[in-house]
């Protein structure tokens, strides 16, 4: 059996250029782990969490150590800060997560809605076309191990959970048979401070992929988005190539790429591969990352549901 734990960052609110706080991107992702490797991936989290925060070590139980969460919003304020040793230490941790999940046989998936200047989303639409896309890809991992999965999403309050899981649970028991065959259940919900996988899906969400798409797809406005904050192309640059080789990608029967982290772009219509190039600290740019399986465009993703916006949507 395999696991799968997925968690947000962003919402679907309206993305006001001059806000300086408003926030351009929604990401719904995570990893998956193989049941076997659940132990051990729980052991070598511990174990990092003491080594970035060394007070851990003094709590009397394992328990007390899983329930003090690094959350990556902590880290993410620590790559605006003009101090090197805070970066470095954020820059470190994130490092030697990343070789755990390479350790353990883990597979990263994400969804990136990239929000268009001063349009109303649809939050709930887009949250559970994510999940919706994220099972999917969920599934064709398992079904080329000829295995099974649950996925575990962050638990946000009774009535959003509900809609976010009951377009799959409509998948699965349609009239036109079960696409997800692989998953014997539709998602269920955890809690962070008690789930060390969900802790992991935070940090790659809020820590690495939220701000190294905000600098990617909306870097323009790094001068006035906190979001948008020069510090996170460090971010992308040094940690993106090693999360996109641990992406599960793969070709549907039309020949398209899918799975893996997939962006949507409605700002500037740009390509998912701009996530995982070389990135000036200055700037966006440079080539392509080999070895990264290209992205479908932004009209062959699922839709989500916007409305024209209101006068006033945009002071």
């Amino acid at each position: 059996m395999y696991l799968c734990y997925l968690d947000e960052s962003g919402t679907g609110q309206t993305f006001n250029p001059a806000v300086s706080d408003s926030v351009p991107v929604m990401v719904v992702g995570g990893f998956t782990v193989p049941e076997e490797q659940m132990a051990a991936l729980v052991e070598d989290f511990i174990g990092l969490k003491k080594r970035f925060l060394p007070e851990l070590r003094a709590l009397p139980s394992v328990t007390q150590v899983i329930h003090h969460e690094i959350k990556g919003e902590t880290l993410r304020r620590r790559f605006r800060r003009e101090p090197r040793n805070p970066k470095r230490m954020a820059h470190g941790f994130l490092d030697k997560l990343l070789t755990i999940l390479e350790r353990r046989e883990c597979t990263v998936l994400a969804r990136i809605w990239v929000k268009q200047d001063g349009v109303r989303n649809d939050e709930a639409a887009m949250y559970a076309a994510s999940v919706s896309t994220l099972c999917a890809t969920f599934e064709h991992y398992l079904a080329e191990r000829s295995d099974s999965g649950i996925a575990v999403l962050d638990s946000r309050n009774p009535h959003d959970n509900m809609g976010n899981v009951h377009c799959v649970t409509t998948q699965r028991f349609g009239a036109g048979g079960d696409p997800l065959p692989h998953l014997p259940e539709s998602p269920v919900f955890g809690h962070s401070n008690t789930h060390v996988g969900l802790q992991i899906a935070d940090l790659l969400v809020s820590a690495v992929l939220a701000p190294a798409a905000a600098v990617t797809y909306a870097g323009d406005l790094g001068d006035v988005n906190v979001h948008c904050h020069p510090g996170y192309a460090k971010v992308r640059e040094r940690h993106c190539p090693r999360l996109g080789k641990l992406q599960h990608r793969y070709r549907t029967a039309a020949g398209k790429w899918a799975g893996g982290v997939v962006v949507s772009d409605a700002r500037g219509r740009q390509s998912g591969r701009k996530l995982f190039a070389p990135v000036a600290v200055e700037g966006v740019g440079g080539g392509l990352m080999h070895g990264v399986p290209g992205q479908v465009a932004p009209r062959d993703l699922a839709p989500v549901a916007v409305v024209p916006p209101e006068p006033s949507s945009v002071p």
